[in-house]
């Protein structure tokens, strides 16, 4: 469950920096905050496919995200 819950944060975490991104680039800023929020998210989403036997597939995402938010709303 543990590496379910490093991807998911994970995949939150670089899908936010996304528009952290474009709003530090578009604003002509350098985007260190952005950078360190990608650093992370990307450290957790390789320590959860590294950790987990078998790794992950694209298909398997979906199923983590339920197991997650399933296993915290019980």
């Amino acid at each position: 469950m543990t590496n379910d819950l490093f991807l998911v944060i994970g995949v939150v975490v670089l899908a936010l920096s996304v528009p952290s991104i474009l709003g530090s680039l578009i604003d002509r800023r350098t985007p260190r905050t952005p950078a360190i929020m990608v650093l992370i998210g990307g450290v957790l989403v390789v320590l959860a496919v590294t950790q987990q036997p078998g790794g992950y597939s694209i298909q398997d995402i979906p199923d983590a995200f339920v197991r997650v938010i399933g296993r915290y709303l019980r």
